[in-house]
């Protein structure tokens, strides 16, 4: 065995011919062993394995075997053929130019395997951390930003391979960066302000909004805008920095119910006892009012012309307060006149007194 190993042992005082023949054949068996291993490898991920990830609840550890088993397979084939060529007698150049190229490709493989164990982490607890309807808004930015992430390390590491000056680089983008930021510092700001509503969620998509006297549904909430649409069909497009900077109303939290207020005004005469009695029994008499909260009349004050009465009621959704209001106006109105409740009018009794010692004499 010794003499089989000194025979294939390389010499430089062997023939031209003979020496590189050793050569070749000392790297294929470096290649043939880790393809081996490579076939070794994925054996045991696929039964080894397999059997460990069946014993988890959830299917993302298989997910993450599948997808990362092709490219481990290649990434062991090419560091065997990294290692057999590393160790070729080549020129300088040469040698240097496979190797390199040998390092970028498995530098490559390392960054498709990260990528596809974050895809997947993302994916599985994107939804159960932030709900589904921020993982689907907000995991395409988050991946697209791991994604230029990984790159920048992949080509950072590629370049410090070949003694290339990071410093100067990293100084350079960052100069780049903060010229690109002052130019667009308004869109930055956008950005970052539609990040931050997507995180803290004052509203989601649906919700119904008030700012200021603007009243609509949340459409889309984008990076640099929010589109709401208006209870007249029209389409409000809001900066998100104005947004995070601006109170706002949001009437379909902390649940959908809305809360409906109606004003009445009724005579000195009536009895405000008997009237908020209709106005509880009108409110209850409509089907879209709750009966827990149960519908409350308050006797607010003492008007010029009127005594001031308030009915609050509560519907399950917040969409139905105005066609609950309209029965319940209605029906009051008839209810009223069938009691005898006047709504009066808003009067004013103007009295004139005569000054009797100024007055022209008759």
């Amino acid at each position: 065995m010794d003499s089989i190993l000194y025979y294939l042992a390389p010499d430089e005082m062997d023939p031209f011919l003979l020496f590189w023949g050793k050569q070749a054949l000392i790297s294929a068996v470096i290649i043939g062993a880790f393809y081996l291993l490579s076939r070794l490898a994925q054996q045991l991920l696929t039964k080894v394995g397999t059997r460990l990830c069946s014993f988890t609840e959830t299917d993302l550890d298989d997910r993450i075997l599948e997808r990362v088993s092709g490219p481990a397979m290649l990434l062991v084939n090419c560091a065997g053929l990294y290692l057999a060529i590393r160790r070729l007698p080549l020129h300088d150049r040469i040698g240097m130019m496979a190797s390199g190229l040998l390092f970028v490709v498995n530098i490559s493989i390392l960054t498709v395997i990260a990528y596809r164990i974050l895809d997947e982490l993302l994916k599985a607890y994107g939804a159960r951390v932030a709900g589904a309807e921020v993982s689907r808004q907000l995991m395409p930015l988050v991946e697209k930003l791991c994604t230029i992430f990984l790159v920048v390390t992949a080509l950072i590491i590629t370049l410090k391979h070949f003694n290339y000056d990071i410093l100067s680089l990293v100084t350079a983008l960052g100069v780049g960066s903060l010229a690109i930021g002052l130019a667009a510092k308004d869109t930055l700001a956008n950005m970052i302000s539609g990040f931050t509503l997507m995180i803290d969620r004052p509203f989601r998509i649906g919700d119904r909004i008030t700012l200021g006297t603007q009243t609509g549904d949340v459409m889309d909430i984008g990076l640099r805008s929010t589109k709401i649409k208006g209870l007249d069909n029209t389409l409000l497009i809001i900066p998100n920095s104005e947004l995070c900077n601006s109170n706002l109303i949001n009437m379909a939290f902390p649940d959908l119910r809305g809360k409906g207020r109606i004003n009445v005004g009724i005579g000195y005469e009536c009895d405000p006892a008997r009237a908020k009695e209709i106005m509880v029994q009108c409110a209850l008499d409509v089907a879209e009012v709750l009966k827990d909260p149960a519908p409350e009349a308050f006797f607010v004050n003492f008007g010029d012309s009127a005594l001031n009465l308030s009915l609050f009621f509560w519907v399950p959704e917040y969409t139905q307060v105005f066609g609950a209001q309209d029965k319940i106006n209605s029906a009051l109105l008839k209810r009223f006149q069938e009691n005898g409740i006047n709504i009066p009018y808003p009067t004013s009794t103007v009295i004139y007194e005569k000054d009797t010692n100024n007055a022209p004499q008759d």
